[in-house]
């Protein structure tokens, strides 16, 4: 081939110059087009095939786990055979250029001995450009093609222009191992929080080991797997909203949300927005389009806690929704189609609601498909030591301190009726806390709360005290001896195997405050 005259060489250097700056424009853009890196990487073998004429191009990038350098794409090479063709580090051309970090650059490639040729593409005849592909200063692969025939003369040309097209894939491959890294990151730590999640609530977790509970327990396993409404009946503080995360999180759309409101807490109008949603300018202060409860729990669970409180009113347009399925944002004509699970809770007679009119018999019906009833803290006393135990872990934990629980304060908390429940019994835990110095609330800590010290008439309760329990102290034993005797002080003194007047001393020495039955 005859070298070109001055003039027609500088023309010649001209026009690849244009043609490589607009290719190198296209290369960018495809570059910031999609995440998918195989997907851009061969995007942008095709910009230089078809804008410059550099053929064959083949993009080979480390492997982060074994070091080796893997074919990623090739322009022109079936699918099949990528992903199977390694190079080790100083293996062929390619390797020497992984090793050495340099350009090579072959006019004909048959006459290079170090040539592998495992591709199968490239022509031997023709010349050959390959580059190092660079993360900062580190080489994390090769970027290769062969000038089309004839083009052997701009070579020079060629390796320049290819290390710019390197050094943007370069940027492109370090974005996206940063986001695929990212991305694993957020999928194990999403991954470990639903672990923690249904851990922290699942039936195991909740405490009870009452007849009564294991068929709390028992009716919940078998209604999780199921889309059924349920209704959990019981007095406040019993524990309805442990039951309804345990349902959810146990359920098929525990990959999905459980949204929560409390019917009570809100007035009617505000509910009305909070659970349809409300359109922009739907009234005022709506400065934006809002998407309700029901929209936000789609696919997942909406647990409407005290639904009893809802007016007549409401209920009609909950009705609607949980009939169909469907509903309008407030100021909104458009119907939207929802797929929720609910689960209500109330401590409310709902019967005699309805009986008095109060409660619509239909929203009654569709609500308690599946009724369950949670026990008052009273009905399940027996379950009191493991609940305190848990609860008093639970404030040490808050308060960054271990706590622990003495025996006589277990005692006193057995014979309280709770008519707060379970929350009662957390907050008379915390404000004992809170009065504990050292790291044990003993039985004074508990007194100090208001709590009485009666014997508790519900089932399950205590209703006497072995008097020769070696694990009672002096004040205990007078105190369970008072109990059983009606606080009568000479039938105590009787059980104690006391005189009165000892009996008196040591209510007067041990600090015992007198009750009047």
């Amino acid at each position: 081939m005859m070298a070109p005259q001055r003039d027609d060489w500088a023309k010649l250097q001209h026009e690849l110059l244009e043609t490589e700056l607009e290719t190198l424009y296209h290369v960018s853009q495809v570059l910031s087009r999609s995440l998918d890196l195989k997907e851009t990487l061969s995007a942008v073998l095709r910009a230089l095939h078809e804008g410059v004429g550099l053929e064959r191009g083949m993009v080979s990038l480390i492997e982060p786990d074994s070091g080796a350098l893997l074919v990623t794409v090739a322009h022109g090479l079936d699918e099949t055979y990528i992903g199977e063709i390694r190079y080790r580090s100083g293996e062929g051309v390619v390797g020497m250029i992984l090793e050495g970090g340099e350009p090579i650059v072959v006019e004909r490639i048959a006459d290079e001995p170090r040539f592998l040729g495992r591709l199968g593409i490239y022509d031997p005849k023709g010349a050959f450009v390959g580059v190092p592909i660079r993360i900062g200063r580190k080489v994390t692969g090769v970027l290769a093609a062969q000038p089309a025939p004839g083009a052997e003369i701009l070579l020079e040309e060629y390796t320049h222009f290819l290390e710019m097209v390197a050094n943007l894939i370069g940027q492109s491959v370090r974005l996206s191992r940063d986001i695929e890294s990212e991305r694993h990151s957020l999928t194990e730590e999403r991954d470990s929080l639903r672990r923690a999640v249904r851990g922290q609530y699942g039936f195991d977790n909740i405490i009870g080991h009452t007849q009564v509970m294991r068929r709390v327990f028992e009716q919940a396993r078998l209604v999780a797997k199921w889309n059924t409404t349920v209704l959990i009946r019981g007095e406040t503080g019993t524990g309805k909203e442990l039951i309804a995360n345990a349902i959810h999180y146990n359920s098929p759309r525990a990959r999905s949300p459980i949204v929560k409101l409390n019917c009570a807490a809100l007035p009617e109008n505000l509910l009305e927005s909070e659970l349809f949603g409300h359109e922009k300018g739907a009234f005022t202060g709506a400065v934006a389009q809002r998407k309700g409860r029901f929209e936000q729990a789609d696919g997942g669970t909406l647990f409407l806690d005290e639904v009893g409180e809802v007016s007549a009113a409401f209920q009609s347009k909950l009705l609607r929704v949980l009939q169909e399925g469907e509903l309008e944002r407030v100021g909104g004509t458009r119907t939207i189609k929802v797929d929720v699970r609910v689960i209500a809770a109330t401590h409310r007679d709902l019967e005699a609601e309805v009986e008095a009119g109060r409660f619509r018999e239909d929203l009654y019906y569709r609500l308690n498909v599946m009724p369950i009833y949670l026990p008052a803290l009273r009905e399940r006393m027996e379950d009191i030591p493991d609940i305190a135990r848990f609860l008093v872990d639970k404030i040490g934990r808050q308060q960054g301190r271990e706590l622990g629980l003495t025996e006589a304060a277990l005692r006193v908390l057995m014979h309280h009726d709770w008519p707060g429940n379970v929350r009662e019994l957390e907050n008379c835990l915390e404000r004992a806390a809170v009065l504990t110095e050292g790291d044990v609330i003993d039985r004074d800590a508990i007194l100090l709360t208001g709590i009485d010290e009666k014997v508790s008439m519900g089932r399950g309760a205590i209703q006497a005290v072995d008097l020769d329990d070696p694990n009672l102290d002096e004040r205990e034993r007078v105190i369970a001896a008072l109990e059983q005797a009606g606080w009568v002080q000479a039938k105590a003194a009787r059980l104690l195997d006391m005189t009165p007047r000892q009996i008196a001393y040591r209510i007067q020495i041990l600090k015992i405050k007198v009750r009047q039955i």
